[in-house]
């Protein structure tokens, strides 16, 4: 997995105003917690900060604060809805060798069998795993699954040192007809007029003889 060195600043001004005062400079404000300590609010440098969250479950070692350094993954990002900046970060403290419940990607490999479509109901699955060593992603392999196949949570197979954390009855994904998922369905609506226009035709006939 990916360890991302980054240096913090503590905060000691808060609400939306210091908020906005802090991503002006560049920087993002972030809560660290975890491990019954007391929440630690700080502020990381924003560009940096970007690129080391374009990388799921990045394990961050958080330099700069007072009691030195801290191991954190990201736990909830929070983003402006429109310009898509980084406007908010709560960081989860961890330590090697610790266990922690993340949300890994579930990555499709192989090719789908003909005339079937694949419908992927789950994009990420939880799992347990050590917090130094959080694997990129499940991978899914569909070679060989036939139409009306279906792969649930436990039949997934998990990268080694981890387990599973999500309901076993998951569905994950499945194998569809593609012709039955493409073919149009006549609306009633259409139908009922196409009745209706028929009846009309045919009264007219009757009227006119």
């Amino acid at each position: 997995m990916s360890e991302v060195r980054i240096a913090a600043e503590p905060r000691t001004e808060f609400g939306k105003g210091a908020a906005r005062r802090t991503r002006r400079a560049g920087k993002v404000p972030a809560v660290l917690y975890g491990h019954g300590t007391d929440p630690q609010h700080i502020s990381l440098p924003g560009h940096d900060l970007m690129l080391a969250l374009k990388t799921p479950n990045v394990l961050l070692t958080i330099e700069g604060l007072g009691n030195g350094s801290e191991l954190a993954l990201p736990k909830d990002v929070q983003r402006d809805p429109v310009k898509g900046f980084l406007e908010h970060v709560d960081l989860l403290l961890v330590k090697r060798g610790e266990k922690v419940v993340v949300d890994l990607p579930v990555n499709i490999v192989g090719d789908v069998v003909a005339g079937g479509q694949v419908a992927q109901t789950v994009v990420e699955i939880s799992v347990e795993t050590e917090a130094t060593h959080i694997p990129e992603s499940v991978d899914l392999d569909i070679s060989g699954l036939g139409v009306d196949s279906q792969v649930l949570a436990k039949d997934l197979k998990l990268p080694s040192g981890t387990t599973l954390a999500a309901d076993e009855e998951t569905l994950v994904l499945q194998i569809v007809d593609a012709t039955a998922a493409t073919e149009p369905e006549p609306e009633a609506g259409a139908e009922a007029g196409a009745a209706e226009g028929a009846g009309a035709e045919g009264e007219g006939e009757s009227a006119g003889e």
